[in-house]
């Protein structure tokens, strides 16, 4: 599993014109899955975010949770992520999972990420043509890759 996540003050995935879901301080998760993921990748990668200090304590140090700060999470699908890009300049999309094991990780992942942080995680449509809009905060972006652990 690959995310970006980015810390934001506010967050929303809008689909056919019908606001989907929306965030205020928090953090927007934008999540790939491939074919070989699973359950530990889900486990390790929401622990991983759930405790992420990238939020800023009362010094100005980034020193704080989206936990410890009350903050909300967005989480976006995007099987892109998972792009190959080694040859030519067409992204190969073929390491990114089918439905059949896409959807049940997404939703997993969504579930385990509310009850790390103690609060519904807002949702985008997997498979959808969907429009996020953010008003990312600092910029923070982070990459991380279940499969890079060490």
């Amino acid at each position: 599993m690959r995310v970006v996540i980015q810390r934001v003050l506010s967050a929303s995935v809008t689909i056919a014109g019908v606001r989907k879901s929306e965030i205020g301080p928090g953090l927007l998760i934008l999540l790939g899955i491939g074919h070989e993921d699973g359950p530990e990748d889900i486990d390790w990668l929401v622990r991983k975010v759930a405790g992420l200090r990238i939020f800023d304590d009362e010094a100005g140090v980034m020193n704080r949770s989206v936990v410890e700060i009350g903050g909300e999470a967005l989480v976006v699908s995007q099987f892109t992520l998972m792009a190959s890009t080694r040859k030519g300049n067409r992204p190969s999309y073929i390491g990114a999972a089918g439905h059949e094991i896409a959807i049940p990780l997404y939703e997993s992942f969504c579930q385990a990420l509310s009850a790390a942080i103690g609060r519904p995680v807002g949702t985008g449509e997997f498979g959808a043509d969907m429009q996020v809009a953010l008003v990312n905060d600092g910029p923070v972006t982070l990459c991380i890759d279940s499969r890079n652990r060490v």
